[in-house]
């Protein structure tokens, strides 16, 4: 019997064997490394001429792994054999489609510090932030699984005499699938499972600075015995091959999770008919955010201290969830801003791999230059009270960085930085700071730190953010608890790892008997 969902646990690193079993998984992965992988088109693995190169960015003279580098000739045999598979695996049970869920994170339960010691080494997650990857991941498998076979039931229709009525969901085709780096596992996986479970086939078409992890989950879904071409794996550049997919005739839907222009990008050529194309495509889309925390006058201040800290500068800020701006009511703006600069300074950056370490790199170079310059356009906006400058020059690596007094509509206070640079903001009111907080284009995540009920009612109510969080930090939604997904320029609000997410990837049929 199949027990109800419930949330993977994470791992607790201060047991001795939890410890010990990380060390060994990252030494492991060191044997590993300078691997090549292939590409999968319907089961057949297949080499390239060029090729990806994945480095570790806490030390970018360390080769993780190579890939096979896709052109448009394999991404056209992909979406063939996509097709191919699709044509079978349409009518293959939900039940049985589930299973291969289920087994899947089976498997990868078994192998959980093995794929988080990857995300350590080449995403620069440390040691918490992977291991949280890979619960996400293992989560999603899970509650999707389960999902399908509510699904499979059916829509419920009113009964009408003389005729047998009845309406079930049936898949959508072949989708493309373009996951984020910065959840490199977890979202690849949801985004994936999703759509399969449905009843679909894809193509896997992963982040150019975490191919390596994508590779791994290939490797897992082999290892399972899913139908050959159920899933294609085809790393390559977005421009090289990823308009070519969005363009397609035969893919009837796209799959991404990124930044808010290549979200644009492709929702304006998924809009357009190509010939011979008989459907209108879907997208879905999540697109970042600039996310605020409210500390009200009547806020515990030591704890929304600890979640500004937290949610600002977990995994570097390289969450679109991550809270880029405080915004502060002016009676405890003094206090927080000194609480927040003393927690933010007891923070320790360095290599990943080491499991003292509160924050890693960032991802790459350009990451790396685009955070750096945004923090010296925040010296002109604010002031600098924590951070500012660069770590050591092994790796990508940048202080975690407090900017206060920065006026609401500046740059930083604006727009996307997504790296270890928090904006602080002094609100009159409490009233002011909701306006702050929904005067920007983006509408993800935002939290309310007050003990006030009214305020946070208020709140709830006016605080325009696809996932609201009172009295705690506006990261670290759970699969089947807080469904995700944002509003306005933050996506579609496709509320992954929600009840309704499935139907996303699926049509409703009617059909009507008469007696």
């Amino acid at each position: 019997m199949l027990m109800e969902f419930k949330n993977e646990a994470l791992v607790n690193f201060s047991l001795p064997e939890n410890k010990a079993a990380m060390e060994q998984a990252l030494a492991q992965v060191a044997t590993e490394k300078g691997k090549h992988y292939p590409l999968v088109i319907g089961g057949k693995k297949i080499n390239t001429e060029a090729n990806i190169t994945s480095l570790n960015p806490s030390n970018f003279k360390e080769v993780i792994g190579t890939t096979a580098r896709a052109n448009v000739e394999l991404a056209e045999q992909a979406v063939q054999n996509a097709l191919e598979a699709f044509a079978d695996w349409q009518y293959v049970s939900p039940k049985e489609r589930a299973r291969y869920l289920f087994k899947t994170a089976a498997v990868m339960r078994r192998k959980k510090f093995e794929f988080s010691a990857w995300m350590v080494e080449e995403a620069g997650k440390n040691w918490v932030e992977a291991d949280a990857d890979t619960a996400e991941a293992i989560d999603f498998l899970e509650y999707y699984g389960r999902q399908m076979l509510k699904y499979a039931a059916g829509m419920p229709v009113a009964p009408f005499v003389g005729e047998e009525n009845e309406c079930f969901y049936i898949p959508l085709g072949v989708g493309l699938i373009v996951p984020p780096w910065n959840f490199p596992l977890a979202i690849l996986t949801g985004m994936t499972a999703a759509a399969i479970v449905a009843g679909n086939t894809v193509i896997m078409k992963p982040a150019s600075t975490t191919p390596v992890i994508a590779a791994k989950l290939m490797e897992l879904w082999e290892e399972v015995s899913l139908p050959p071409g159920v899933v294609n794996f085809l790393p390559g550049s977005g421009s090289a091959i990823g308009d070519y997919l969005v363009g397609h005739p035969k893919i009837r839907f796209i799959n991404f999770t990124g930044s808010k222009e290549v979200g644009l990008h492709i929702n304006q050529l998924a809009a357009k008919v190509a010939p011979g194309q008989k459907w209108i495509k879907r997208v879905i889309a999540e697109m970042g955010g600039k996310d605020a925390i409210i500390v009200d006058s009547e806020a515990d201040i030591e704890d929304a201290a600890n979640g500004i800290v937290t949610s600002a500068f977990g995994f570097q800020g390289q969450k679109c969830s991550a809270c880029s701006r405080a915004i502060v009511v002016k009676d405890v703006y003094d206090e927080l801003v000194a609480k927040v600069v003393a927690k933010t300074k007891a923070l320790k950056l360095g290599p990943a791999c080491d499991h003292t370490v509160n924050l890693g790199p960032v991802i790459d170079k350009n990451a790396y230059t685009k955070i750096l310059e945004y923090i010296e356009i925040g010296k002109s906006e604010g002031r600098v009270v924590a951070g500012g400058s660069k770590g050591m020059e092994t790796g990508y690596f940048i202080e975690p960085t407090v900017i206060a007094d920065v006026d609401p509509k500046a740059r930083i206070a604006q727009e996307e930085i997504f790296g270890p640079v928090v904006a602080i903001i002094k609100a009159d009111n409490f009233d002011q700071a909701i306006d702050i907080a929904n005067d920007t284009e983006y509408g993800l995540t935002g939290a309310v730190y007050s003990k006030n009920r009214v305020k946070l009612e208020k709140a709830r109510r006016e605080f325009h953010v696809g996932n609201l969080y009172l009295n705690r930090k506006c990261t670290g939604a759970l699969v089947g608890v807080q469904p995700f997904g944002g509003f306005n320029m933050s996506g579609t609000d496709s509320k992954a790892g929600g009840a309704d997410y499935l139907l996303l990837f699926m049509q409703a049929k009617s059909v009507a008997e008469k007696l």
